[in-house]
């Protein structure tokens, strides 16, 4: 217990870092998720050709490697940013890809029928798809978008290897101080357990209010 009672500020410094990671990364990612669903389903074969590679290319991409392209690719061509703003580039943009492809699906669940329908009232595809496809879609995509966003929390464990301040990182402080691995392993489980259980339980209240009912 004194590996918490003694670094309470430490652990607690580190949650709040994953916090924050988890919430700009989240953020990040529904707005460029939500958007490269839209371009994936545009008639604009331009913007399906974009979205498509965009999924393709980064759910094909291991996280590790997508930090080091933001964190050391990006500074060679004049960009300087905070390392933590580097980290939720790289986790937004990585968890957009996954986004995309849940919004895709239950878009691919409204019936073809109520586009046309709203076509042929007038409506343009930004209409028919903002007012009456992706508020039907984004019902039965509230799990998996919620399971998408845990595996993001715990993906920000990586940026700690990138000079960003967040709750695995707080280890190696401990570990040089003498503190058993084990506890504090065991206390920053915990940490990231609250983050999961929290996100977890944001999106069974969302589904129990809007899920589609099975």
């Amino acid at each position: 217990m004194n590996v918490l009672t003694d670094n309470l500020s430490r652990y607690g410094e580190g949650l709040l870092g994953t916090v924050e990671l988890t919430v700009y990364a989240s953020l990040l990612a529904l707005a460029l998720g939500f958007l490269m669903a839209a371009f994936r389903v545009a008639p604009v074969a331009s913007l399906r050709a974009f979205g498509t590679a965009w999924v393709t290319v980064l759910r094909n991409t291991p996280l590790t490697l997508l930090f080091f392209a933001v964190v050391l690719g990006l500074p060679r061509f004049g960009v300087a940013l905070p390392f933590q703003l580097f980290a939720v580039l790289a986790l937004g943009c990585y968890t957009s890809a996954f986004i995309c492809e849940a919004v895709r699906s239950g878009i691919n669940t409204v019936p073809v029928g109520q586009g046309e329908a709203a076509r042929s009232l007038g409506m343009t595809f930004r209409q028919t798809l903002g007012t009456i496809v992706l508020p039907q879609a984004f019902r039965s995509v509230i799990p998996p978008i919620g399971s998408t966003l845990i595996a993001l929390a715990k993906n920000s464990a990586i940026a700690g290897s990138f000079s960003v301040t967040e709750l695995l990182g707080t280890y190696k402080t401990l570990n040089e101080l003498g503190y058993s691995i084990i506890w504090t392993f065991v206390w920053i489980a915990l940490g990231y357990l609250i983050v999961t259980l929290t996100i977890s339980a944001v999106f069974n209240v969302l589904e129990k209010r809007w899920g589609v009912a099975r």
